[in-house]
C-alpha cells in the first residue's frame, strides 16, 4: 500500500495479474544446479577457445576458475539475499541489478585475481582485462535469467492443470452429499452443532474455490484440515481418530494451498472408511533445520484393493511440490505393520503472517 492507502502496482502478486521476476530462487538448490553445471561446461568448453596455445591453457583455464567460481557464488548468494526486496520494483530496475551485480563483481575478482597471478601487470591492466571479463558475465546472466524465465512460464500450464485436477478432486460429489445428510440428521437434534457444520463446510468450499497459485501459511492449511476432519468426524463417528503431534510446527512456513488437505482425506477415505473397525489418522508436523517434515500415518484397510484415485492424488502432490520447491520438495510413501505412511517435506520460508477473519480451533481438536 503507498501513503495514501492505495495498492502498490509494484506489488501486486501473479495471480493479479503481476509479471514473473527477473531474479530466480537463487535459495533453491534446483536453480542452484541449473546455474553452475551449464556454466562450469561452458568455461571448459571456451578455454581452449580462449587460449592462444596448448601451453598457456592450464594459466588460462586457471585464470577463469577463479573469477567464474567466485563471482557465480557471490551471486548467487546476493541474488538469494535480495529477491524478495528487488522482485517488488519495475521490470527495468530489476534488470538493471540483476546485470549490475554480477558485472561489479567480476571486476573485483578479475582485478585481484590478475594481480595475484601476474607479478609485473600494472592496476590499469588488470582493470582492463577484468573490464572485458565483465561483459561475458553480464551476458550470461542474461541469458541464464531469461532461461530460468522461460522455464517458469512453460510451467504455467501444468501448474493451472495441477489446481485443476485438485479442485476436481477436491469437490467430490459424495463427499457433499454425505456431509449435508449429517447436517440434516443434527438438525432437530443438535442444532449448533449443525450450524458450525455448515460454517466448516462453507470455509472448506471457500478455500477449494479460491486460486491456489499463492502459498499460504501453514497454520491455514492446518485449519482447513481439521475443519475437514471435524466434518468427517461427525459422519464417522467412533470409526475414525484423529492424534495430532503439532508441538514443532513452524505455523508461519508457506506451501501451496490444498498440500496437505488431499492427503488428510486420502488418510480417512483409503484407510478408515474401508474399515469396519475403528481407526486412527496421526499427523505429526515439526521443523528440522531448515526442512518442514510432515508424517501423515494411518491404518491399511483390511481388504488390500488397490485405488487409482489414492496414486493419482499422491502424483498431483509429487507434481505440485517440483513446481513450488523444485529438487527441494519430496514425497515418501511406506507402507509396513498394517500402517500407511506418508511424509511430505519441503523447505522453510516465511513471510510475515496475514491472518484473516476465520475462526481458529484448539490445537488439539
Amino acid at each position: 500500500m503507498d501513503e495514501a492507502g492505495a495498492p502498490n502496482p509494484q506489488r501486486r502478486r501473479l495471480t493479479d495479474g503481476a509479471s514473473l521476476p527477473v531474479l530466480p530462487d537463487c535459495c533453491n538448490l534446483g536453480t542452484i544446479f541449473r546455474v553452475l553445471v551449464p556454466l562450469n561446461l561452458a568455461m571448459l568448453l571456451l578455454v581452449p577457445v580462449a587460449a592462444p596455445d596448448m601451453a598457456s591453457m592450464p594459466m588460462t583455464l586457471l585464470r577463469a576458475v577463479l573469477v567464474v567460481e567466485p563471482v557465480a557464488l557471490l551471486t548467487l548468494a546476493v541474488f538469494c539475499a535480495m529477491r524478495r526486496l528487488i522482485n517488488g520494483w519495475k521490470l527495468g530496475l530489476q534488470w538493471a541489478f540483476a546485470l549490475a551485480v554480477p558485472g561489479v563483481l567480476t571486476l573485483l575478482v578479475a582485478t585481484l585475481a590478475d594481480q595475484a597471478l601476474r607479478a609485473d601487470a600494472t592496476l590499469g591492466q588488470s582493470l582492463e582485462w577484468a573490464m572485458l571479463a565483465a561483459l561475458p558475465a553480464i551476458a550470461a546472466t542474461a541469458a541464464i535469467a531469461e532461461f530460468l524465465r522461460l522455464r517458469l512460464v512453460s510451467m504455467q500450464p501444468s501448474q493451472a492443470e495441477g489446481r485443476l485436477q485438485a479442485l476436481q478432486a477436491r469437490i467430490r460429489p459424495h463427499f457433499l452429499f454425505n456431509s449435508l445428510n449429517t447436517v440434516l440428521g443434527m438438525m432437530r437434534s443438535d442444532p449448533r452443532q449443525a450450524e458450525r457444520t455448515l460454517e466448516n463446510l462453507a470455509d472448506l468450499f471457500r478455500v477449494f474455490m479460491k486460486d491456489s497459485r499463492e502459498l499460504v501459511p501453514l497454520d491455514d492449511e492446518v485449519l482447513l484440515c481439521k475443519e475437514y476432519l471435524t466434518i468427517e468426524k461427525l459422519r464417522l463417528t467412533d470409526r475414525l481418530e484423529v492424534r495430532w503431534n503439532l508441538g514443532e510446527m513452524p505455523g508461519d512456513a508457506l506451501l501451496p494451498s490444498l498440500l496437505l488437505q488431499p492427503l488428510v482425506e486420502n488418510a480417512v477415505h483409503h484407510g478408515i472408511e474401508p474399515r469396519t473397525e475403528p481407526g486412527e489418522v496421526q499427523i505429526d508436523i515439526s521443523r528440522i533445520g531448515d526442512r518442514v517434515r510432515v508424517e501423515i500415518v494411518n491404518p491399511l484397510p483390511e481388504a488390500t484393493t488397490e485405488r487409482s484415485g489414492n496414486h493419482m492424488a499422491l502424483s498431483n502432490i509429487r507434481e505440485r511440490l517440483a513446481l513450488t520447491f523444485d529438487v527441494e520438495g519430496q514425497l515418501d510413501t511406506m507402507a509396513g505393520d498394517g500402517l500407511f505412511r506418508v511424509v511430505v517435506q519441503f523447505p522453510y520460508r516465511k513471510e510475515r503472517r496475514r491472518r484473516d477473519g476465520r475462526r481458529t480451533f484448539d490445537s488439539h481438536r
